[in-house]
């Protein structure tokens, strides 16, 4: 296989650990815990990986430990970190016992259930040392739910021998670990489960998990390429480029990138629903931007823009709302009405207000509304371009102002997406040395008989030595919510909090950034050279420990 010179380098990178996990370890129990809401229900689901205790893993006694084997499963979207996640989990079991395995099960959650595995020695563990992607077994989005699942999957790890299973994931990979967990344990099946966090969207976070893994390289993947774009920006001055950035059901990533990169504009999903704004209120607030720039000579910019924004904006989830439920009762009737018709069709059998947001939409994503459902029947947010939504509208509201004097400048508008592009980086050294500790820490939990925990590493704004290892029941980060029709327990989502310190900071200087060009040229991540350049945390991370 051919490698580039920086596979070949980064492949002798040695991950950095928290002192505490050098030598032998115990475990340090604290308080019992509870769940952050619906403490009843949840307790209810949940009655024997409930009100377990918080780990701290500090230095111990050698100990011997009889072999084992160890399943690992990767679940969900891609992250940078992910394979060393699990080089740390094979250095953990192996130093544990050398005559211990670890199986990865192929792609995600359904190779259990299909039985689809491979043994992963220590060979094929070095190929993947400090690499982004997930290739070294593939991931997928299969959900652990249903007894069934639970059952084939038991047959495979007996006959395997695996006396634990890591689940590398999400909220939702994770919250389907909590659920095999009290599965096994209630069954006396004698398999632990210990899950890991991963997410890009930095939306699996709490006192506990202080980050979740591939944030910290997705975002500055995506800052590096913002700010590109802010120096071809600033040296053509003709265009106003709206970039949208992942990030659904949170703008975690829309608001690190900012940070990092101080562009005109950036919106906040949180805020938007916060303040009630309409779709109009957003692109008045771009607009006028806009103008003021205009003014000043300056007919160029950059506008961020979470994914899930359109979500956010109330008046539009309540016509998204009403669209779902009038398409899903009169989808025949629907499809017979000739494609020119349909925006009139709509328009007629909406509420008075839906019809007039409906009506004032771009042709092109009021189609995308009423045309393209998902499996369940809901509109394909995703595929909503957001940016050129924006754009247009905005280009159509300065069109309406110049005619009354109020806009003097030209508005020419580039679109981009940053998706994709940042969900297998080789991993910055940050995620590489999180990842390793978070996978060493999983074996630990491993070798302590725990299940029902995620591994968690916390101080993370410290040098990696004085990072804080330890444990964090599953359950004490659930809440129960409405998942298609039903309640259903899930870890709590953490959203951008406005009266959180890195919100806080951005909020203070925006206005500044709105009208001068101020800026800031990331470039590409550093592997090599002076740790303020090559370990630096998230400035999200930065602004949220402050002490």
């Amino acid at each position: 296989m051919t490698k580039s010179a920086l596979q070949i380098a980064r492949a002798a990178y040695q991950p950095k650990l928290p002192k505490a996990l050098l030598g032998p370890v115990v475990a340090k129990e604290g308080e019992p815990t509870q769940s952050v809401a619906d403490q009843e229900a949840i307790q209810k689901l949940f009655p024997n990986t409930y009100g377990m205790p918080l780990i701290q893993f500090v230095p111990g006694e050698a100990k011997s430990f009889a072999p084992m084997n160890v399943g690992v499963i990767l679940s969900g979207g891609q992250a940078p970190g992910g394979h060393n996640v699990i080089s740390g989990l094979f250095d953990g079991i192996k130093k544990l016992n050398p005559a211990n395995k670890l199986y990865g099960f192929i792609l995600g959650p359904g190779g259990l259930v299909d039985h689809n595995y491979k043994e992963l020695t220590a060979d094929i563990i070095d190929e993947y040392r400090n690499t982004g992607g997930f290739d070294i077994i593939g991931s997928g989005r299969t959900k652990l739910e249903k007894e069934d699942q639970f059952e084939k999957g038991y047959e495979i790890l007996k006959e395997l021998g695996i006396k634990a299973l890591v689940i590398i994931g999400g909220d939702d990979s994770n919250t389907n670990a909590c659920v095999l967990a009290e599965y096994y344990a209630a069954k006396k099946y004698g398999i632990q489960v210990i899950g890991c966090p991963k997410t890009i969207d930095g939306d699996l976070k709490n006192e506990m998990i202080e980050t979740s893994f591939g944030f910290d390289t997705a975002c500055k993947t995506y800052a590096e390429v913002i700010g590109n774009i802010e120096r071809d920006c600033n040296s053509a001055r003709k265009y106003w480029h709206f970039i949208k950035l992942m990030g659904r059901s949170a703008s975690h990533i829309a608001l690190e990138c900012a940070l990092q990169t101080q562009p005109n504009i950036c919106i906040i999903s949180e805020e938007v629903e916060a303040k009630n704004m309409s779709l109009d209120d957003v692109v008045t607030y771009i607009a006028k931007a806009v103008a003021a720039r205009a003014a000043e000579g300056n007919n160029f910019g950059i506008v961020l823009i979470p994914e899930g924004l359109i979500e956010f904006i109330p008046a539009m989830k309540r016509l998204i709302a009403e669209l779902n439920d009038f398409l899903a009762a009169n989808g025949e009737e629907f499809a017979t009405i000739a494609p020119n018709k349909q925006r009139e069709y709509i328009i007629s059998k909406l509420s008075a207000e839906n019809a007039a947001i409906y009506a004032s939409l771009p042709e092109g994503v009021a189609r995308q509304l009423s045309l393209d459902r998902d499996p369940h029947g809901n509109v394909q947010v995703s595929l909503i371009e957001t940016e050129k939504l924006l754009s247009e509208m905005v280009g159509k509201k300065l069109a309406e102002w110049k005619k009354e004097g109020k806009f003097v400048g030209k508005f020419s508008a580039q679109h981009h997406f940053f998706g994709y592009e940042g969900r297998c980086a080789a991993p910055s050294n940050f995620d590489a040395d999180y990842c390793y500790s978070l996978g060493y820490t999983a074996s630990m939990l491993i070798a302590n008989g725990k299940t029902g925990y995620m591994s968690s590493v916390r101080n993370t704004t410290a040098p990696a030595a004085e990072w804080i290892a330890g444990g964090v029941p599953i359950t004490m980060m659930m809440n129960m919510e409405r998942r298609h029709g039903e309640m259903k327990p899930v870890i709590q989502k953490a959203l951008v909090k406005l009266d959180g310190a890195p919100f806080k900071a951005f909020a203070a200087v925006r206005d500044t950034w709105a009208k001068e060009t101020a800026y800031v040229y990331p470039g590409p991540i550093q592997y090599f050279g002076p740790t303020e350049v090559c370990d630096q945390p998230t400035k999200t991370l930065q602004l949220e420990q402050t002490k």
